[in-house]
């Protein structure tokens, strides 16, 4: 039996959510997308301590759960801001005007890729395709997704996320 420390612990509320998922799934460890999807709206992100919790909660090896944590895009592995904006770098968005929303969000946020503002509240990140090619260019705040966003638009969009 492994022993973590109680903050490498899940809190009740994480157990009994990701109980529910699993119950309606054939396999415990079919749950483990879920898994990992409840402790990041609950934390913000999934550490390496979060992953060997939720391995032991589903009974399967921490490496498992690790390479469905690193596939996907979507969960975060390192700490991010208070707010997530996924900027797509899909060809449809890069011809109608990527290169200019991307220097905009630089100037205005004040960070790049990969990185937080220093008041926590922006973490920048590329994105493969936000799947609105008819309305490029496009970006995703936290779970809103924003279609044909033209850089005058920005200081709006941002306002609404403190």
């Amino acid at each position: 039996m492994i022993i973590y420390k109680q903050d490498n612990m899940l809190t009740e509320a994480e157990m009994q959510a990701i109980d529910h998922e699993i119950s309606q799934l054939p396999h415990k460890k079919a749950g483990v997308i879920e898994a990992l999807k409840i402790i990041q709206r609950h934390r913000r992100w999934v550490s390496d301590e979060s992953v060997e919790a939720i391995a032991a909660y589903l009974e399967i090896s921490p490496a498992e759960v690790d390479s469905v944590a690193t596939f996907y895009n979507l969960i975060f592995r390192k700490p991010v801001g208070r707010h997530v904006i996924l900027l797509c770098d899909s060809i449809s968005c890069y011809v109608m005007g990527y290169d200019k929303l991307y220097g905009a969000l630089q100037q205005q946020v004040g960070i790049r890729f990969g990185e937080t503002s220093p008041d926590g509240r922006f973490t920048l990140l590329p994105n493969a395709c936000l799947g609105c090619c008819d309305h490029a260019p496009a970006l995703m705040i936290d779970e809103d997704l924003f279609r044909d966003v033209k850089v005058e638009m920005l200081d709006v969009l941002l306002s609404g996320y403190k």
